[in-house]
This record gives structure tokens, C-alpha cells and sequence, in this order.
């Protein structure tokens, strides 16, 4: 059974010539396509319907936030309360209907939620708000509370770039947010023009070394005397792991612990430049991460809270549920949950804006003769499934085994996807183990370097792959 909408009798909508959105409309999820690409993938339009499945004087609305703080959080929360109230006559703002505000740990118990409430056969609406300051969730344009974490990070990144001005070989340090997505680092860097060094998780580096960190500090310095340097929290959390000799940590919520690399490089600089008497240098080292998370929403932030806010209500009380609300192509639209949890979004190393920032930075990409030819190699995002059959030519075991039942090419990141369709080209990837239906992938020690092929390594685990150092240990498992 279902309702009128509310929304005929509005004041506030009466002017408004066409308010409803029309069932059949969608908003595609890739809008530069080839001409003889698929139609891909396309997600409800968000906004009111005509009719609405739940009667506003039994509704009962529930909002659960999540994690951290984050700019725009408030924001949410008061524009669904509003929503409900003013648009659709909700007194009871507590209960049923579900509206679920978090990051990607936060939509994955939103999804359990909803699995849960289908098999009970409940009437109740399960609808999710992305919110990382990270900006890490898939699928969407971006989540709220970046563009205010950007704008802010900057304050830390001019107080860096005074400080290292303002003495002879000075070193600003600034370490932003970022565990495994380095995008607030990234647009930070470009929006500053102050900063000569970025690092994010997505990109490894190395400190020694010829075309390594300490010599192009080195080399900086010399030339402009001066330097900021700009680190994501989870960048180069190898290195530290290797320096330290220390096991992975994890938290309450099962994510990994992160060590403070922002005071690691910090000291490892320190350390390189007195150790070798190259030249006196002062560094200071500046965390704004709490500033940055307590801050009130900017204006951009505030406006794309409220559309986030308004949209996940027109989708619950129309009866849609097991969304997210979030912005697609520049449109409000309900994405699954499984389009929102089955990936992390990360910066691609590949892409043409990393590329923008280490024109800007004019910094190294750090990678090796060999990773940066490969890299090279690289196409444009694929619009479609991968060409070819896995190669059947013989090639002898040595390093890494990689194994996954049926490879799901739209579930991969990004850095899989490349590193999967490199194999392929060099006759790497086998299916000796018909009987069990799985893929091996043979690594030679040649063919990629440790550091690389550890972040690949959890890369590949995250996106559903097991992973194993010796193909018995396959054997005894399966």
C-alpha cells in the first residue's frame, strides 16, 4: 500500500514545476565511454516520488552515527530531523525507519542491518549517509566533510612553509589524514603550491638511495633553501614496519593500527643530515589532524550535507532501503550497499591528477626503472572486461602464490587491475588447479621488488584474494 507524498501540499514546493522524480530515471556511474562501450552500470536518481510506502504518523526514524568526528557531521543530522519533520510530518524521530551516518566499516554494519531486517521480513527502511573524511568510499564524486578538510589543512601548510622559510635549510613536516586513501594529502598539495613533497599510501617510496627521499631533499634545499613536505597518515607504513621490527596491531574495529609516520620521517631526515654533515637543517613537524576532524563545516560541505540529508529521506519514505545516498556524476542518487562496500576508493598513481601534482611538486615518483616503464605501459580505465584467455604457457613456480575462485574484474581496485593485466601480458598467470576451479598467480623475485610487492600484496588480500608463500600451503587448505 502507498500514500500520497506530502509533499503535494508543501507551501514550500508549490512553485517548484516538476519536484517529483519519475521511477525510471538513473544516473550512469561512468560518463566517458567509448562508442561501443556497454551501457555500465546506472543508479536510481535520488529525490521524492509521487507516492511513498510509509504513513508519516506511524513512521518512527532512527539515526546512528559512527566513528570519528567529521566537518558537516551536525549538518546531517539536523537535515534529516528537518526533513522528516517539515516535509513528511515525522514526529517520532526515533526508531524504525534507519538512517545510518559513517564510513566504510559504518555502511558494512548498515548492510548487515538491512540483510538482517530483509530475512525477518520487517518493515523498516535501512538508509545510509557516507561519511570519511578520507573521502575513501567508491562510487561517489566525494564525501562530506572533504572539501572542509582540504580548505583547513591548508592553514597547516602555510604555518609549515613560514616556518621552513623563515631559517636557512628549514623542513616543514605536515602530516594530514589519510590511512589508505592519500586524497586529502593530494588536493591539499595542489591547492597550496607550497609544497615540494607529497607522499600517500598509494605511492611507495624509499629513503636512501639514488633517486631516493633524502636526495631530493638534498636537492631541494640547495636550490630554494626551503622545503614542506605534506605525508598521509598511512603512507610508507612498510618502511616503518621494517625500521621498527614490530607485528601488525589492530584496533577495536579490526583496522590496522598506524604508527606515527609523520614523526618517523621527521626523525629519519634529522637523523640522515646529521649523520652524514651534509648541511645544518631545522625541521618542524605540525599534526592538524583533531583541528582539522573538530571544524565546523565550510559552505560547499554545508550545502552537500543537506542534498545528502534530504535525499536519504525522499528514499526511505518512498520504501527504497539497503542505500546510500550520494552524489554520482554531479546527481543525488541511491547507490547499494555492495557497489559501496566492496572496495576502498584510492588515488591512482596512474591517473592523469596524480600525474598534475607531481608536475606541480616537481617532485620523483620514487619508482624504479622497471615500475615506472610498466606503469607506462598502462591504459585508460577499462569500460569493459579484460580481452583474452589466461595465457597456458609454462612457467616454474618460485615466489608468491596468489589464488581466487572466479576474479571479479569489477571488484578489483584499481592497482590490482593493472598489476593483474601486467601478468597476463608477461605469461605469468596459470590455472593448474582445475579441480578446485582457482587461479594461481607464479611471482618471479625479478619481476617486482619487495616494497612494491608488499602494498600489492595487501591490495590483492583486500579485494578477496588468498595469498600464500609456498603452493603446499594452497594444498593443505583447500
Amino acid at each position: 500500500m502507498t500514500y500520497p507524498n506530502p509533499l503535494r501540499f508543501n507551501p514550500a514546493y508549490s512553485v517548484v514545476k516538476q519536484y517529483f522524480v519519475h521511477l525510471d530515471d538513473s544516473v550512469p556511474q561512468k560518463i566517458v565511454v567509448h562508442k561501443d562501450s556497454p551501457r555500465g552500470v546506472h543508479f536510481r536518481r535520488a529525490g521524492p516520488r509521487q507516492k511513498v510506502y510509509f504513513n508519516s504518523d506511524e513512521v518512527h526514524a532512527c539515526i546512528v552515527t559512527c566513528g570519528g568526528l567529521c566537518p558537516g557531521l551536525n549538518t546531517v543530522i539536523r537535515e534529516i530531523v528537518c526533513g522528516l519533520y517539515h516535509m513528511y510530518g515525522v514526529n517520532k524521530i526515533l526508531g524504525i525507519d534507519v538512517y545510518i551516518i559513517g564510513g566504510d566499516g559504518t555502511q558494512k554494519g548498515a548492510a548487515v542491518i538491512y540483510e538482517e531486517v530483509r530475512r525477518r521480513g520487517l518493515k523498516v527502511a535501512v538508509a545510509g549517509i557516507p561519511k570519511t573524511i578520507d573521502n575513501d568510499i567508491p562510487v561517489i564524486d566525494k564525501s562530506f566533510g572533504f572539501d572542509t578538510a582540504v580548505e583547513e589543512a591548508q592553514r597547516a601548510i602555510n604555518a609549515a612553509h613560514v616556518e621552513a622559510e623563515s631559517t636557512e635549510n628549514g623542513v616543514g613536516v605536515v602530516k594530514l589524514m589519510g590511512r589508505y586513501s592519500g586524497f586529502i594529502a593530494m588536493y591539499a598539495t595542489l591547492a597550496s603550491r607550497d609544497v615540494d613533497l607529497c607522499l600517500i599510501p598509494e605511492s611507495p617510496f624509499y629513503l636512501e638511495g639514488e633517486g631516493g627521499l633524502f636526495e631530493f631533499v638534498e636537492k631541494r634545499l640547495k636550490e630554494s633553501g626551503h622545503m614542506v613536505i605534506v605525508i598521509a597518515e598511512g603512507a610508507g607504513q612498510e618502511l616503518l614496519a621494517e625500521s621498527l621490527q614490530s607485528a601488525d596491531q589492530k584496533d577495536a574495529s579490526g583496522n590496522k593500527l598506524l604508527r606515527d609516520v609523520g614523526l618517523w620521517i621527521s626523525h629519519k631526515i634529522k637523523e640522515h643530515f646529521a649523520k652524514n654533515h651534509k648541511m645544518d637543517i631545522t625541521l618542524k613537524y605540525i599534526d592538524p589532524t583533531y583541528m582539522i576532524r573538530a571544524i565546523p563545516s565550510n559552505a560547499s560541505d554545508n550545502v552537500y550535507c543537506t542534498l545528502l540529508a534530504q535525499s536519504a529521506v525522499h528514499g526511505a519514505m518512498a520504501g527504497y532501503t539497503g542505500f546510500t545516498s550520494g552524489l554520482v556524476n554531479g546527481r543525488q542518487t541511491y547507490i547499494p550497499f555492495n557497489r559501496i562496500t566492496e572496495k576502498q576508493n584510492m588515488v591512482v598513481i596512474t591517473d592523469r591528477m596524480w600525474a598534475r601534482l607531481l608536475s606541480s611538486t616537481n617532485q620523483p615518483s620514487f619508482l624504479g626503472p622497471k615500475d615506472l616503464a610498466e606503469a607506462k605501459k598502462q591504459e585508460e580505465h577499462p569500460t569493459g572486461l579484460l580481452d583474452g584467455e589466461n595465457c597456458k604457457e609454462d612457467h616454474q613456480p618460485e615466489l608468491l602464490f596468489i589464488f581466487e575462485k572466479n576474479i571479479v574484474w569489477s571488484k578489483l581496485c584499481w592497482q590490482c587491475y593493472l598489476f593483474i593485466k601486467a601478468l597476463l601480458k608477461q605469461k605469468l598467470w596459470k590455472q593448474p588447479y582445475s579441480d578446485h576451479g582457482s587461479l594461481l598467480l607464479v611471482l618471479d623475485n625479478d619481476f617486482l621488488k619487495g616494497r612494491v610487492r608488499t602494498i600489492l600484496k595487501e591490495h590483492l588480500v583486500g579485494c578477496g584474494f588468498a595469498v600464500f608463500r609456498d603452493s603446499r600451503e594452497k594444498a593443505t587448505t583447500t
